[in-house]
C-alpha cells in the first residue's frame, strides 16, 4: 500500500475512534449544585455532585472567602449516582465559595468553580393583605367525630363520563380560621378522610402519589402570607401514618406550591428564601430584599439535595410584571415560581407567575432552554394565547403545554381559563390547542390548577373561587362542586385511592325519648366500608347485633330499639368481611 494511502486510512481511523471517546467524556461529566456561578446559595448549602458514585468523586475542597477552609463529609445519594459534601459549619453571607475537585464538572474548564452565598436577613416582615375578606360559614358536624368540622363540598352536577376516583382538596379559610387541612371527598361531596391541622396551619397540594411502588398521600403543611409559605412536606402511607418529612433542604424551608415525587424516589419542591439584593433595575432600593424562587430535588431516602436552581442569577429582575412596594424592608417577589414538573425528556418545566412565563430548565446544567410567554418568549404567541399570572404548567400526553391561566391580580382578562398550548419547535410559534372556561366565567385572583385526566378530560380547580369542575375530553362539564363560602383550595385533584386506617371506627349514641336510640358510626379514612353492623346491650359483655345498614356517607345513622347502655359498630366490606370494630361505647 502506498505510504500516502496508508496515512489517509490511519487518519480516517483516528477520526472514527475519536467519536466514542468524545461521547464517553461527555457522558462522564459531573453536574454540581449549587451550579457554577450561582449568586444566592444558602449559608447551610451542601455541595451536591451528580453523575458518578460517591467512591469515584475523589477529594472535594471547599473554601469560603471569609469563612476559610471547610471540612465535611461526603454522603452518598441512595441511587448510587452521586453524593453531597455536607459541611460541618455554615458559610457567611455574601462570601464567595471556591470548590476544587479533580472531576470533569459541567460549566467548568478544570473541575473547579465558584458561587456566591446569599445575604439572608435574620427577620422578614410580610404583610397579610387578604384579597377575599369573607367569613367562613358552613361546616359539617358529626356525632361520632365531634373533633372534625370540614367545610361542605356542595355538588351541583354529576353526569356520566366522569373519571373514576375521589376528590383531593386542601380547604382553608382566610379571615376566621376554621379547621384547615387535607381532605378526600367522594362525588356526593361526603368526606372520606379529613385531617384538621392545629392553629393557623394549612395544607396545600394534597394528592395521591407513588413512592417505592406503593400509593402514598403527600401535602405541604405550614403557614403562609401573600403566597409565601414556610412549612414542611409530609408523606403518608395507606394507613395515614407519616413515613417521610422534609423540613429543611440546604437550610431552606419548603414553600407551599409544589411537592412532586418522581419515579426515581426523589421529591421536587420549591423554597422561597428572602435575600438582600440590588433592586434599582426595577426602581427599587439599592439595598433591597427579593424572594429567590429555588427549585430543589430531594433524595427522599437520605434527605440530601440532588438538584438546586435559583431564579436569581438565571431570571433577570426586569422580566417581572410586578413592582416593588412598601419600601426596602418588604421583600419583592419578582418571579413567584408556583409549579415545577418533569418534562418528557427529564428536564424541568417551571411556571413563574409574576413573569407570566413557563421556563424549560436543563436538569444537568440549570440552563434555561426556552421561555414560553412573558417579555422574552422563545415562542411567538398570538394575542389570544397570551397568558398572565398563571399556575400549574404540565406537558400533556399529546405534547401540548397545559396551565391554569388566572388572568388576575391585577385583572388582565375578564375570566380565568384552563389553557393548552401547542408548540412548533421548527417555527418557534405557539397556538391554542384548547381552552376551558367555567360556565359562570369565574376570575380566580389566586391559586388554581388544571389536572390532565387519563381519559383525556381535565379537572380544574378555580383557586380562590372555591370551585372545582371536571370537563370531559369534548369540553363538557361532567362534574361541578364548590366549597362552603369563605373556604378555598390551592389545587384540586381527582385520583383513585384505597385508605386502610390503623385507627378503629368511632361510634356515638343518643337516647331519643319514645323513639329508641340513635347510633352513629364513622371511620375516618376508610374507603372499603360497604356496610355497618350495629350491636347494643346493657354492658360490653352483653352486646348483640341489632341492625345492619349500608354506608350512607362519612357517618351512618341507625335507630336501635330500646334504651341500651352500650353500643358498638362493626365495619364490613362489600364481601361481608369484617374490617374493624369500634370500642364499646356508653350511650349518653
Amino acid at each position: 500500500m502506498p505510504l500516502r494511502l496508508l496515512r489517509a486510512v490511519l487518519a480516517a481511523s483516528l477520526v472514527v475512534l475519536a467519536l466514542p471517546v468524545a461521547a464517553s467524556a461527555q457522558s462522564s461529566a459531573i453536574s454540581a449544585y449549587p451550579s457554577p456561578g450561582t449568586v444566592s446559595a444558602g449559608p447551610a448549602t451542601q455541595i451536591s455532585l451528580r453523575g458518578a458514585p460517591a467512591r469515584r468523586l475523589g477529594t472535594i475542597r471547599v473554601t469560603g472567602s471569609r469563612s476559610g477552609r471547610h471540612s465535611g463529609r461526603l454522603r452518598a445519594h441512595s441511587d448510587g449516582r452521586g453524593a453531597s459534601f455536607v459541611m460541618s459549619r455554615r458559610f457567611r453571607g455574601g462570601e464567595r465559595v471556591t470548590v476544587r475537585t479533580g472531576l470533569a464538572l459541567r460549566g467548568t474548564s478544570n473541575g473547579d468553580y465558584t458561587f456566591r452565598v446569599a445575604r439572608i436577613p435574620s427577620r422578614v416582615t410580610i404583610p397579610n393583605l387578604i384579597l377575599e375578606n369573607i367569613d367562613a360559614k358552613l361546616v359539617r358536624r358529626f356525632r361520632s367525630r365531634r373533633d372534625l368540622a370540614p367545610p361542605f363540598v356542595n355538588v351541583d352536577r354529576r353526569a356520566a363520563g366522569r373519571e373514576p376516583g375521589y376528590l383531593f382538596l386542601s380547604p382553608k379559610s382566610k379571615k376566621d380560621q376554621k379547621q384547615a387541612g387535607p381532605m378526600i371527598a367522594d362525588d356526593a361531596g361526603q368526606p372520606i378522610w379529613f385531617q384538621p391541622l392545629p392553629g393557623v396551619e394549612a395544607a396545600t397540594d394534597f394528592r395521591a402519589q407513588t413512592y417505592k411502588g406503593k400509593p402514598v398521600l403527600t401535602f405541604w403543611r405550614g403557614t403562609s402570607r401573600q403566597g409565601i409559605g414556610v412549612g414542611e412536606m409530609v408523606v403518608l402511607d395507606q394507613s395515614y401514618r407519616v413515613i417521610r418529612r422534609i423540613r429543611t433542604a440546604n437550610g431552606f424551608r419548603p414553600d407551599l406550591h409544589e411537592f412532586k415525587i418522581t419515579p426515581q424516589g426523589t421529591a421536587i419542591i420549591i423554597a422561597y428564601p428572602v435575600v438582600r439584593t440590588d433592586l434599582r433595575k426595577v426602581k427599587g432600593a439599592r439595598k433591597g430584599l427579593a424572594v429567590d424562587s429555588v427549585i430543589q430535588e430531594i433524595d427522599l431516602d437520605t434527605g440530601l439535595v440532588v438538584f438546586e436552581w435559583h431564579s436569581l442569577g438565571n431570571i433577570p429582575l426586569t422580566e417581572t410584571f410586578s413592582v416593588p412596594r412598601g419600601g426596602p424592608r418588604l421583600p419583592f417577589d419578582y418571579a413567584h415560581t408556583n409549579s415545577v414538573n418533569l418534562d418528557t425528556d427529564g428536564n424541568f418545566l417551571m411556571s413563574a407567575r409574576n413573569t407570566w412565563t413557563i421556563y424549560k430548565i436543563a436538569r444537568a446544567t440549570g440552563r434555561i432552554m426556552w421561555r414560553l410567554g412573558g417579555k422574552k418568549s422563545t415562542y411567538k404567541l398570538p394575542r389570544a394565547a397570551v397568558f398572565a399570572w398563571q399556575h400549574d404548567a404540565h406537558r400533556r400526553a399529546d405534547g401540548a403545554i397545559t396551565l391554569f391561566d388566572n388572568e388576575a391580580f391585577p385583572p388582565i382578562r375578564k375570566n380565568s381559563r384552563a389553557l393548552a398550548l401547542k408548540l412548533d419547535e421548527r417555527t418557534k410559534t405557539a397556538s391554542i390547542a384548547g381552552s376551558l372556561v367555567h360556565p359562570r366565567k369565574l376570575l380566580a385572583a389566586t391559586q388554581g390548577n388544571q389536572q390532565n385526566l387519563p381519559n383525556g378530560g381535565a379537572m380544574v380547580g378555580w383557586g380562590s373561587q372555591r370551585t372545582l369542575t371536571e370537563f370531559s375530553p369534548a369540553g363538557d362539564v361532567v362534574f361541578s362542586a364548590a366549597l362552603s363560602l369563605g373556604f378555598e383550595s390551592y389545587r384540586v385533584y381527582r385520583q383513585p385511592w384505597v385508605g386502610l386506617p390503623r385507627t378503629r371506627p368511632k361510634v356515638a349514641a343518643a337516647d331519643e325519648p319514645g323513639a329508641g336510640t340513635d347510633v352513629y358510626a364513622s371511620w375516618n379514612g376508610a374507603t372499603e366500608v360497604a356496610s355497618w353492623e350495629f350491636s347494643s346491650g346493657s354492658s360490653a359483655t352483653t352486646l348483640k347485633p341489632v341492625a345492619t345498614r349500608a354506608r350512607t356517607g362519612f357517618e351512618t345513622r341507625v335507630t336501635v330499639p330500646g334504651v341500651p347502655r352500650v353500643v358498638q359498630a362493626r365495619a364490613r366490606d362489600a364481601a361481608g368481611n369484617v374490617l374493624s370494630t369500634s370500642a364499646p361505647t356508653r350511650v349518653r
